[in-house]
């Protein structure tokens, strides 16, 4: 069944994400540069907690624009992200 008030809903906070590419690829925070050049962007907690992934398999929901999926694989992981963001897919890729 389609609810438009749903469908709403939805097509608004897509707009929104789609609108936080443009400003966190351009942020300090995120550092675009520095991961294009090859930094991890993982917290070290998030090492720590989940150790090696050499080999193992990795889904990432709600990636944003796959900085951190795509460190996971840098790591070895055979890693998949996925959004609903068309902006962050494209920068993604």
């Amino acid at each position: 069944m389609h609810d438009p008030e749903i469908e709403k809903y939805l097509q608004t906070n897509k707009a929104m994400w789609n609108e936080y590419v443009g400003i966190n690829s351009h942020s300090a925070m995120y550092n675009l540069d520095a991961f294009r050049q090859g930094a991890n962007m993982l917290n070290s907690i998030e090492r720590e907690e989940v150790g090696d992934v050499k080999g193992k398999t990795l889904l990432h929901l709600q990636c944003h624009f796959g900085m951190d999926t795509l460190s996971w694989a840098r790591f070895g992981a055979q890693a998949t992200g996925i959004d609903f963001s068309d902006e962050g897919i494209k920068l993604a890729q």
